[in-house]
C-alpha cells in the first residue's frame, strides 16, 4: 500500500506539452553555467516538479514510461549545456551584470508560482524556521565564494586541473553528487555550489579544444563529475519524493527559502564579486543600465507566464 501511494501519473505528451518539457530542460541546462538560476524552481512553475522527481527516482523501475517523460528534458538539458557554453559564457564576459539581472528578473518574477505551494499551509514555528534556514544557506554559499573571491584577488583564475591528481577524481565524485542534489531541489544553484569550492571558472575555462589537447586528464575530472551527479540524481530524486508525500507543506517552506535566498545569492557570488571590484576603476554604466532594465523584463516577463498558468490551471479545476 506504501508503495501505491507514492505513484504519480505523468503527463502524457502532445507537441505543446512535449515542448514545455523541452523548455525545462532547458533552463536546468542553463543553471550549471548561470549563476543562480535553478532549474527545479522552473519546473515548479510548469507544474511538473513532482513528475520529474518521481521519473527520475523510478527510471530503472518504470523505464519506458519514465525515459518517455524525461526524452524532452534531457534533450533539452542538453541544448541549455551547450548555449550556456557558448552564448551565455560569452555574453557574461561582455555584459556580466546584465546578464545575471536578466536571470534575476526571472527568477523574481516566477517567485510567486513557487509561494503558491505554500496556499491554506499553517505557518507554525518549525516551518517559519525551516523557511529561515533554506534562505540563509544559498545567501551563505554566495557570500562565501564572494569573500573568498576577494580575499584570493588573482589567485582566483589559477587553473584547479592545470595538474590532474588521483584526488581529483574522487573530490569530482563528491561534489557531482552535491551538483546533483541543486538540480532537484529548487532553489539551489550548481554554478554557486562550484563557486563555492573554486571549481567554476576552472571547470568554464577547461572547455575549449585548445585546453583538451594540452591537459586531456580533464576528462578524468568530467568523468568523475558526470557519474557523481548521475548516482546523486536517481537517489536524491526518489528520497525526495518519500519526502513530499511525507510531509510536503513542510517541505515547501524550505524550498520556498531556498527560492528566494537563490535570488539574493545571483548578486553576491564570486564571479558577481569580480564585477563589483572592476567598477572600483570605473562602473560600466552601460552593463549597468542595461542590467536594470533587463531585470525589469525578466519580472515581467516571468510573472506574465505564471498568470497565465494560473488562469490555465483554474480552468481545468472548473472543468472537473
Amino acid at each position: 500500500m506504501a508503495q501505491e501511494s507514492l505513484e504519480i501519473a505523468l503527463i502524457k505528451y502532445n507537441k505543446k506539452t512535449w515542448c514545455k518539457s523541452g523548455l525545462l530542460g532547458f533552463f536546468i541546462g542553463l543553471a550549471v553555467i548561470v549563476p543562480g538560476i535553478s532549474g527545479s524552481t522552473v519546473a515548479i512553475i510548469f507544474k511538473l516538479y513532482d513528475q520529474f522527481l518521481y521519473a527520475l527516482g523510478n527510471l530503472f523501475k518504470k523505464f519506458k514510461k519514465c525515459f518517455t517523460f524525461l526524452l524532452p528534458i534531457g534533450l533539452g538539458i542538453l541544448l541549455g549545456v551547450l548555449l550556456g557554453f557558448i552564448a551565455v559564457k560569452k555574453l557574461i564576459e561582455i555584459l556580466p551584470f546584465a546578464i545575471v539581472c536578466l536571470f534575476a528578473g526571472l527568477m523574481c518574477g516566477a517567485f510567486p508560482a513557487v509561494k503558491d505551494e505554500l496556499k491554506g499551509a499553517q505557518r507554525t514555528g518549525k516551518r517559519i524556521t525551516l523557511f529561515a534556514v533554506g534562505l540563509c544557506i544559498p545567501v551563505a554559499i554566495g557570500c562565501f565564494s564572494a569573500i573568498s573571491s576577494v580575499k584570493n584577488g588573482a589567485e582566483t583564475a589559477v587553473d584547479a586541473f592545470a595538474s590532474v591528481q588521483w584526488w581529483h577524481v574522487v573530490v569530482g565524485l563528491v561534489i557531482g553528487c552535491v551538483m546533483s542534489l541543486t538540480q532537484i531541489v529548487p532553489g539551489l544553484s550548481a554554478s554557486a555550489f562550484l563557486m563555492a569550492v573554486g571549481w567554476f571558472q576552472s571547470v568554464v575555462s577547461s572547455v575549449s579544444m585548445t585546453y583538451w589537447k594540452s591537459n586531456p586528464q580533464v576528462f578524468l575530472v568530467y568523468g568523475a563529475l558526470g557519474v557523481g551527479f548521475l548516482i546523486g540524481l536517481f537517489g536524491f530524486s526518489k528520497l525526495l519524493t518519500v519526502l513530499f508525500e511525507k510531509a510536503r507543506a513542510t517541505a515547501y517552506f524550505v524550498i520556498v527559502g531556498l527560492s528566494l535566498g537563490s535570488i539574493l545569492s545571483m548578486f553576491c557570488n564570486g564571479d558577481i564579486m569580480q564585477v563589483y571590484v572592476a567598477w572600483k576603476t570605473g562602473v560600466a554604466w552601460l552593463d549597468l543600465g542595461l542590467g536594470v532594465a533587463l531585470f525589469a523584463v525578466g519580472v515581467l516577463g516571468a510573472y506574465l507566464l505564471v498568470r497565465y498558468q494560473r488562469k490555465k490551471d483554474a480552468e481545468t479545476t472548473a472543468e472537473k
